[in-house]
């Protein structure tokens, strides 16, 4: 898989759904590897607010995971 295949341009962001299906595939719930998730972006963006990390995170496992969608999010302003 290709990141511009997938529609996945920011590091974080393609970071934060390939743990997430990671941990989701080796039998982590979904609320645990949610949180997991926000704790990876946090680290890539210390500067978030625990409420923004959890909005974004939210709205990226919802665009690709749960809707497959392969186009561009808004997400954050970084590469």
């Amino acid at each position: 898989m290709s990141r511009v295949e997938h529609g996945i341009s920011r590091r974080c962001e393609r970071a934060v759904v390939t743990a997430y299906r990671d941990l989701r595939a080796h039998g982590s719930a979904d609320f645990d590897a949610f949180r997991a998730c926000t704790t990876l972006y946090r680290i890539h963006h210390p500067e978030a607010s625990l409420n923004e990390a959890r909005r974004l995170v939210a709205e990226w496992i919802d665009h690709h995971v749960v809707r497959g969608d392969r186009g561009p999010t808004q997400g954050c302003s970084c590469d």
